[in-house]
């Protein structure tokens, strides 16, 4: 029943026209180099509407996630509910964000969406795309289980790599994620047709993944799958998907501000000191070694 309900949204929503991902990719880079600048998001949202070209739907679903911003606090809650326009895959990346208690930053998120965005725009394909998507869910450590369901519902796989999504939140992990990539490639039926008497293979089931990928996924059975990742992207063009943002080696207050406020911090101590009963002005004798071996009987 479930995947009769997903065929249907596949054939009710359609992947969004090229300028749209354009005006994507300028609309959430532009959203994280605000925020680093510390503009609060809602004045990022109330200006930034009137930069995206008015011929694209991004200006309306802004205006709606400003106010979905002002009511609940979240995008992500604004981008579930406009599940026509961004995907589930995108909610779930701000969403992972927006936790309280997530340690994956806001930052790096609109980096991450930046970068699908992009590569959307571009001649995408499938394989590409999951490749990303799944490198972000794993290598941020968002939890493959709801990570896993978003990617499969987005509009750029059919029922087909649908399917085999769901199916890897049960295969991962007692199975090597270079081998179910390389079971679903060409080269994979390539190499079966080659050995003899073997000429009429046919797989049972689809293949997702061509020559180039199989080959790849092969070379790296057994090993980290971020050299993969890595060799895919250096080979077939994949996006590279983005490290989460190095915190700053500079302090964060001024070292003449710091100081200051240290002094401030002492003497707020000493007055809760003298408000408890507990101030000691021996702490502040300045003990003198000569005055203290010095024999006063001796110079009486």
């Amino acid at each position: 029943m479930s995947d009769q309900k997903h065929e249907r949204s596949l054939m009710k929503h359609q992947p969004l026209d090229r300028e749209e991902y354009i005006e994507q990719v300028y609309f959430f880079r532009n959203y994280r180099e605000r925020l680093e600048d510390a503009v609060p998001s809602q004045v990022i949202l109330a200006t930034i509407y009137e930069e995206i070209l008015a011929t694209t739907k991004l200006p309306m679903a802004i205006d709606f996630l400003k106010g979905e911003l002002l009511l609940t606090g979240r995008i992500s809650d604004g981008m579930q509910k406009l599940s026509h326009y961004f995907t589930p895959f995108q909610a779930f990346i701000l969403k992972s964000a927006e936790e309280e208690k997530s340690k994956f930053d806001q930052k790096t998120a609109l980096m991450v969406l930046e970068r699908e965005a992009e590569y959307r725009s571009e001649n995408s394909s499938s394989a590409g795309l999951f490749i990303y998507q799944f490198e972000c869910i794993s290598r941020n450590r968002l939890g493959y289980h709801l990570g896993l369901e978003a990617i499969s519902q987005d509009t750029q796989y059919n029922a087909d790599w649908a399917e085999w999504i769901r199916k890897l939140k049960i295969q991962l992990g007692s199975v090597d994620f270079a081998d179910l990539l390389y079971l679903r490639s060409q080269h994979f039926v390539d190499e079966q047709k080659r050995i003899p008497g073997n000429a009429d293979f046919e797989p049972s089931y689809p293949i997702l993944f061509s020559v180039q990928d199989g080959r790849i996924a092969k070379a790296n059975h057994n090993r980290d799958p971020l050299y993969m990742f890595a060799a895919l992207q250096r080979q077939l063009g994949y996006p590279k998907v983005p490290r989460s943002l190095a915190k700053p080696d500079k302090p964060v207050f001024h070292p003449a501000l710091e100081a200051r406020l240290h002094k401030i911090e002492m003497r707020l101590q000493l007055i809760d000191a003298e408000l408890k009963g507990k101030f000691d002005l021996k702490q502040f004798m300045v003990k003198d070694k000569k005055f203290d071996d010095l024999d006063l009987n001796k110079n009486l």
